[in-house]
């Protein structure tokens, strides 16, 4: 079944035929191709590829589309991964907590948890001590921040979309 995009509302999901998740796995392996090479490649027309790739954006299925960057290329050969707790006083700053940690130099993700652990943040920097600079600088030193455990990443690859 196609994309029912005039249906959609916030939080319900989407049928997708094998056009649309053809679509959606050739714009993930490269968001940069020509309306005509994935309307040759599914065997449909461009007009129908184009109003296909429209009604997945009307429905919110497509939220954007973005740029992979190699961190190690621009000087950030280190990533980690790091596991903060909110002190359970400071609970009422977790949005301006998250905000904050968007916001800083060396981000590249961060994730709201459930669980023992409340905040996930991934960041990319040149080397260790840029890691420990800032943890120091942006948790051990911020109010709210009860606990931090840091992970370095040893390698970071993207998995195939599974719901694809």
């Amino acid at each position: 079944m196609a994309v029912a995009a005039r249906n959609y509302q916030q939080g319900s999901s989407v049928e997708l035929d094998d056009i649309d998740r053809g679509l959606l796995r050739m714009l993930t392996e490269n968001s940069r191709r020509t309306n005509n090479s994935l309307a040759e490649e599914l065997g449909i027309a461009p007009s129908t590829c184009l109003a296909r790739l429209n009604a997945l954006r009307s429905a919110g299925v497509i939220r954007r589309f973005t740029l992979e960057i190699d961190p190690e290329v621009l000087g950030h050969a280190l990533e980690a991964l790091i596991f903060v707790k909110i002190r359970p006083g400071a609970r009422h700053l977790m949005s301006s907590f998250a905000e904050e940690m968007r916001a800083k130099q060396g981000v590249t993700q961060l994730f709201f948890l459930g669980g023992a652990d409340d905040f996930l943040i991934h960041v990319a920097v040149r080397d260790s001590k840029d890691v420990r600079q800032f943890v120091l600088d942006n948790l051990s030193a911020n109010p709210a921040v009860a606990t931090t455990q840091t992970s370095l990443v040893f390698e970071h690859s993207q998995g195939a979309v599974p719901w694809l």
